[in-house]
């Protein structure tokens, strides 16, 4: 049961006497449960190197868009189907919109035919609840709430929490990481991942032009805030007098040792993200060439453990990185180097 939007946080916004509304539809949120639950293809036409036309099929992503109409009786009325035209609702054909891109980018960037490597129809329920205060992956379809209006706003306008969602499908079909301490941080970071990669891939930005933020959007105008996390710089997304201070560690040495959140999992993910970020700058380019990669061949490699600590995952990553561009190469020294500077590895820590 994956959302976007941590229990502290909705914590924080329930106990606020500043926003009524949000407070009320924070405490509704925090209380609703959410339950665990034929490949298409299209024509591509190329030009080749001697100039000739070439045309072959490529997976297309199936879609479907549903209503809960304020409810929370999943999957709703079925609004928007593909090949379907723009419903006029906005949040319908951003949801549309983001599932595509999200295709698009595992098709584009590894060849991955969807979630699942075999075409699985996306999913998405938008309008569920009243004031629902999150967006989460429940198993089978991404689902939608349209915030507060005080504090939160609609969560279909921000492809990173799209992506972020759906790369828990991803996870799920591959390394299966345990969603609880290290191996849940890791699993929350693998969606942040992916999810600023997929922004990164739908703008044609480079790793040095992007922002690294997860959720750029979902604030009103009265936080005191740009996003739910940075990947650049954890701990500084947030800063406002009602939700408080972002409270994500960048290196291992502030580790939060907790109970809450499924053992931390929102708050440390900014470890092995932070780590992310600074083996893809370091590289530069187009991050989901070389560092997102990596961190894709260590998800679908077969090796990692469910339950993998940090030190584990950063190994597998150094391992991958190796194998992929070799022992010797930049990019395994700059997995390596990441490691070592959000303390994770030791200075003369394991190498491939």
């Amino acid at each position: 049961m994956h959302a976007i939007v941590p229990p502290y946080l909705l914590a924080r916004v329930a106990a606020s006497a500043q926003y009524p509304k949000a407070a009320e539809a924070a405490r509704a949120t925090l209380a609703v449960p959410r339950g665990f639950h034929p490949v298409r293809s299209r024509l591509v036409l190329s030009i080749d190197e001697t100039g000739a036309l070439v045309a072959e099929t490529a997976p297309s992503p199936d879609r479907t868009i549903s209503d809960a109409q304020n409810t929370e009786t999943l999957p709703g009325l079925t609004v928007r189907t593909e090949d379907a035209p723009a419903t006029g609702d906005e949040a319908a054909d951003q949801a549309f919109d983001g599932l595509g891109a999200t295709f698009a980018f595992w098709w584009d960037a590894y060849r991955r035919n969807s979630v699942d490597a075999a075409g699985e129809a996306l999913l998405a329920t938008v309008h569920y609840g009243t004031d629902y205060d999150n967006a989460f992956w429940n198993g089978e379809r991404m689902v939608f709430g349209d915030g507060d209006g005080e504090v939160f706003t609609g969560f279909t306008g921000s492809l990173t929490v799209i992506a972020h969602e759906l790369a828990h499908a991803v996870t799920e079909h591959t390394a299966a990481l345990v969603y609880s301490g290290q191996s849940g941080a890791l699993n929350e970071s693998v969606s942040d991942v992916f999810g600023a990669l997929v922004e990164q891939h739908s703008l044609g930005q480079t790793a040095d032009a992007a922002s690294w933020l997860i959720g750029v959007g979902i604030f009103t105008e009265a936080v005191q805030g740009v996003a739910l996390r940075s990947m650049k710089a954890p701990g500084t997304a947030y800063d406002d007098d009602v939700l408080g201070r972002d409270p994500q560690p960048a290196h291992v040495d502030d580790y939060v040792d907790t109970i809450d959140d499924n053992g931390g999992v929102h708050i440390n993910s900014g470890i092995p993200n932070h780590a992310f970020y600074l083996a893809a700058t370091a590289l530069g380019g187009r991050a989901w060439e070389r560092a997102g990669l990596v961190w894709y061949r260590t998800l679908t490699g077969g090796t990692l453990s469910s339950t993998a600590t940090f030190a584990q995952f950063a190994q597998a990553t150094v391992e991958a990185a190796a194998a992929e561009f070799g022992e010797s190469s930049v990019e395994a020294d700059a997995v390596a180097t990441a490691w070592r500077q959000v303390g994770v590895l030791a200075a003369e820590g394991p190498t491939a």
